[in-house]
């Protein structure tokens, strides 16, 4: 039997504690082949993307795929992302949620301390790491 992936039901409990909390929901993704978001919104071959109910409809968070309708800049577009190339959910308000290993690492998740480590690998400027690092900071949350 095909061993099912914790990704998909990670997803699902952060993004149903950000709600119950009322925080917003954002998404981590990787850009690939497979991903439908608008392409002017793809920076560095990733995009951030709101998942609340004020911006999401239609919102399906399934186990391989994530889709839902969604306004940019005033135009409404269908959203699709596989689930693997979700690379995190996290509440915008707090900076906190989870970071998931590189694909071909495991399937496992880390929760994250703060998005703040998240926001550095994202930003050039006052970054203490270099700019190629891919280092994460993780703390586990129990």
């Amino acid at each position: 039997m095909k061993e099912l992936s914790t990704r998909p039901y990670l997803i699902r409990a952060i993004y149903d504690w950000c709600s119950d909390s009322g925080y917003t929901p954002y998404l981590s993704v990787k850009v690939d082949d497979q991903t439908r978001v608008p392409d002017e919104f793809v920076k560095n071959g990733e995009i951030i993307l709101n998942i609340s109910d004020d911006a999401a409809h239609h919102l399906t968070l399934g186990n391989d795929v994530i889709q839902f309708s969604a306004r940019f800049n005033g135009v409404s577009r269908e959203i699709s992302v596989p689930v693997n190339a979700v690379q995190g959910i996290f509440a915008k308000e707090i900076s906190q949620g989870i970071l998931f290993p590189a694909e071909g690492n495991g399937n496992t998740a880390q929760a994250e301390a703060g998005a703040e480590g998240s926001s550095r690998r994202h930003s050039s400027q006052g970054s203490r790491h270099s700019q190629g690092s891919d280092k994460r900071r993780f703390q586990i949350v129990k």
